[in-house]
């Protein structure tokens, strides 16, 4: 779930006001759950093992921090990742999984080819 500003359209993800307008008035809405990284890294402090962190572009426009699952070298900037119904038991982050299918646009590009 996402929030999208009702006066100017912008999508956010758990915000009080609106990032652009300051606007109060959000409606609620469901994401695809589709997205792309765009920065990812591996983070060992306080963890007994290495974990990955990453900021995923969702395709509804809004950017969110979670975990990408999976081996960590085989997650990049720029690959294609699907929401799962889990969600990281100690940071409470969504978890994403990699999309099997490759990325076939730039690899920074926009995402007028997914609506």
């Amino acid at each position: 779930m996402y929030l999208r500003c009702r006066w100017c359209g912008t999508s956010s993800f758990q915000r009080l006001l609106c990032p652009v307008c300051a606007g109060s008035d959000l409606r609620t809405e469901r994401s695809a759950g589709l997205g792309v990284i765009r920065h990812a890294t591996v983070v060992q402090r306080n963890t007994p093992g290495a974990r990955n962190v990453s900021l995923v572009e969702m395709a509804e426009g809004f950017t969110v921090r979670g975990r990408v699952s999976g081996p960590l070298v085989a997650i990049r900037t720029g690959d294609r990742v699907q929401l799962t119904t889990s969600a990281d038991p100690v940071r409470r982050e969504p978890v994403f999984k990699l999309c099997e299918e490759p990325f076939s646009g730039p690899r920074h590009g926009s995402y007028a080819g997914w609506r």
